[in-house]
């Protein structure tokens, strides 16, 4: 895994816009339409191979394939795997519940738009098993393919490149368990089951970041009627079957992100970063991505402070926010990256980042795409600012 040995280097936290007819594709077959998978896979490719030149003309040095070829961060694994069937509708958020005009406007928002909701889930109704092997390498393979294409033509490329995958988490609190007896089979069997992808990515050569809004988001829904030390003893055993999941991947491979919702809303609910930081840091992984451009989050940089996290691990601060239009300036952005990087005692430690993806599920993201790439555009200035600061000073 790359250090910001001499400059800061950036990347983003994985989903991108997707171009408005893929996304109604997948929201089409989404909601039960039939659609043919040749034209999704040919719309998705097409989708990846313009993906990659926009990331590297902003400026990201570490990037990926912006999620294209799937519908959603973790939905994909409807696809990939055994078990699943039917819908179900997930419980409402905490904090939108205690605020019935915001809830009104954005059921009205959202039901305006062409979207594939992550709040209608499939339920498990069988036995899970990854099925989708030749999918996870296909899409690895069609990455490599444009990256390496890029360089065959003498055009740059990323400086380091990865790959997402869900957290067992978030598939076992989203996705309504009908089949096994306790939550621990059914989170062990998700586990097994999305090793195969994390492996796969893996051999592949990218990094793998596992993307993980269980262990902080489920406080505010799955867990909201419930005393917060069965939230944390859920979390500490994500954080064990993953750890299991990742036996055969070096650690300083994998980078994960945590966060508590990509949405707009009150946030008022969300459990405090220092509850958390002590569980999720146990996981064997060498970079932690979260969030500190939010409003809700921002000062939550001081939890890094001393040794709340391992030496060896450095962290890919979001510095942008990916649920507001405003481009942050760049000597904003340049500031949040110094704060991370006094906290921590040593730039080297930090990347620069997204708070979140711009489009986890097909269609949801917020921030309009041609002010997503001049987001990440500033971004890079901010980085180039700070890297100045932190590396030339003196």
């Amino acid at each position: 895994m790359q250090r910001s040995n001499d400059r800061i280097l950036t990347t983003h936290t994985g989903s991108l816009p997707r171009p408005p007819g893929l996304t109604k594709l997948y929201a089409r077959r989404a909601r039960g339409e039939v659609v043919d998978t040749a034209e999704i896979e040919q719309a998705g490719h097409a989708a990846l191979q313009g993906i990659v030149p926009k990331q590297i003309e902003a400026g990201i040095d570490i990037g990926n394939n912006g999620e294209q070829q799937r519908e959603g961060f973790f939905l994909h694994v409807r696809h990939r795997m055994t078990g699943f069937g039917g819908t179900w509708k997930r419980w409402p958020r905490a904090d939108v519940e205690r605020y019935p005009v915001f809830k009104q406007a954005m059921e009205q928002q959202n039901a305006a738009r062409e979207m594939v909701s992550s709040f209608a889930p499939p339920k498990v109704i069988g036995e899970i098993r990854y099925t989708g092997a030749a999918e996870a390498t296909r899409e690895c393979a069609d990455f490599r393919d444009v990256l390496r294409a890029r360089a065959a033509a003498g055009r740059s490329g990323f400086m380091e490149a990865f790959l997402t995958a869900p957290s067992p988490g978030i598939v076992v609190a989203a996705i309504r368990n009908e089949y096994y007896d306790t939550e621990d089979a059914y989170l062990a069997a998700v586990g097994r089951a999305l090793q195969v992808e994390y492996e796969a990515i893996s051999a592949q050569g990218f990094l793998l970041q596992l993307d993980c809004p269980d262990l902080a988001l489920e406080h505010h829904i799955s867990f909201q009627d419930r005393p917060e030390s069965d939230f944390l003893d859920f979390v500490e055993r994500v954080v064990a079957t993953i750890n299991e999941a990742l036996r055969n991947i070096p650690r300083d491979r994998v980078r994960m992100h945590v966060c508590w919702g990509n949405y707009e809303g009150p946030h008022d609910r969300d459990v405090p970063l220092a509850t958390i930081l002590p569980l999720i840091a146990r996981m064997n992984v060498g970079a932690l991505v979260l969030p500190f451009a939010n409003p809700r989050h921002a000062h939550e940089v001081q939890c890094l402070e001393g040794r709340a996290i391992a030496d060896d691990q450095i962290v890919v601060a979001g510095v942008i926010d990916s649920l507001t239009n405003f481009v942050e300036h760049p000597e904003v952005v340049a500031e949040r990256i110094e704060r991370v990087a006094r906290t921590l005692g040593d730039p080297s430690r930090v990347i620069a980042g997204t708070d979140c993806g711009f489009d986890t599920s097909a269609g949801a993201g917020r921030v309009a795409e041609d002010v997503v790439w001049a987001k990440l555009a500033a971004l890079s200035e901010g980085a180039r600012i700070a890297s100045r600061r932190l590396f030339q000073a003196g």
